[in-house]
């Protein structure tokens, strides 16, 4: 957590009593992400396992699927007013043919927008090459029930800071796989999806991720385009995230927590 979280000098104020006291905040910066030098787009993060973030988000982007497509990742020289190197900077090489990159952004992505600088809904419905609605999988209603609590107990940095959203990977027996913070829900998602295509793991058939906020429509793809055929969060989905796992065939879940849940499509997986 060296750089994902920061320490602040705060006024606490308590009915009539005020203090000062250290806080500790989640930490934001800029990453900007090339391909074979070229620039990409610069997102917002929490810094923090930034190879899986930019394997993640070129997953996202349709522009890698497995780990062979993914030759290297690396730091470049990206410097602050001393000198330093603030590993901001982080350049791709992807096997194959090269990405037009003028189709895709090329811009700032903020923490909180993950499809900003898409034209028109139409461009952001990247098809994906694994069909989840054939994924035979199966999770038993009391196995969703007991995942929140294993992702939230996983979540260190939120802990200290109380403002980073969080993504984890089970297995279907709800072994948690692999937990990701960030200040952005996106950003937590790619760092999942990044690790398992480093991993040699896409498609994750057979597995579920769980998502700390809401389901928007932009989670539910980047859950299909990593071959997830569950989708679960403890908040609510958007209505185009609905529609979007019902024309995929993936099994969408909302309001997990508590012991209940709402799901939205396919229920016939969780028995």
């Amino acid at each position: 957590m060296a750089r994902a979280t920061e320490r602040r000098r705060v006024v606490r104020l308590r009915g009539d009593e005020r203090s000062a006291r250290p806080d500790s905040l989640a930490a934001e910066e800029p990453l900007e992400i090339r391909i074979g030098g070229e620039a990409l787009t610069v997102t917002m993060r929490t810094p923090g396992h930034d190879f899986d973030l930019v394997a993640g988000f070129l997953v996202g982007e349709g522009l890698v699927g497995a780990a062979g497509e993914l030759a290297a990742l690396r730091y470049c020289a990206g410097t602050d007013a001393d000198g330093a190197n603030t590993y901001n900077v982080l350049d791709a090489t992807v096997r194959g043919a090269r990405p037009a990159l003028s189709a895709h952004r090329n811009l700032l992505t903020t923490s909180a927008c993950g499809l900003c600088g898409r034209d028109t809904v139409d461009a952001v419905r990247t098809r994906s090459r694994w069909d989840v609605s054939a994924d035979p999988l199966t999770v038993p209603a009391e196995v969703l029930y007991g995942l929140p609590e294993r992702l939230r107990a996983a979540q260190r940095a939120f802990d200290a800071t109380g403002g980073l959203h969080a993504a984890g990977l089970f297995a279907a027996d709800g072994t948690l796989l692999c937990v990701r913070e960030d200040v952005g829900r996106h950003n937590a998602v790619d760092k999942v999806v990044g690790w398992a295509l480093r991993e040699g793991r896409l498609p994750l058939t057979g597995h579920l991720l769980l998502v700390s906020g809401r389901a928007s429509f932009e989670l539910t793809q980047k859950a299909a385009l990593a071959g997830l055929p569950l989708l679960a969060a403890v908040s609510a989905p958007s209505s185009l995230a609905v529609d979007l796992a019902e024309e995929l065939g993936l099994t969408l879940v909302g309001f997990l927590r508590d012991r209940g849940a709402n799901v939205y499509t396919r229920a016939d997986r969780i028995p």
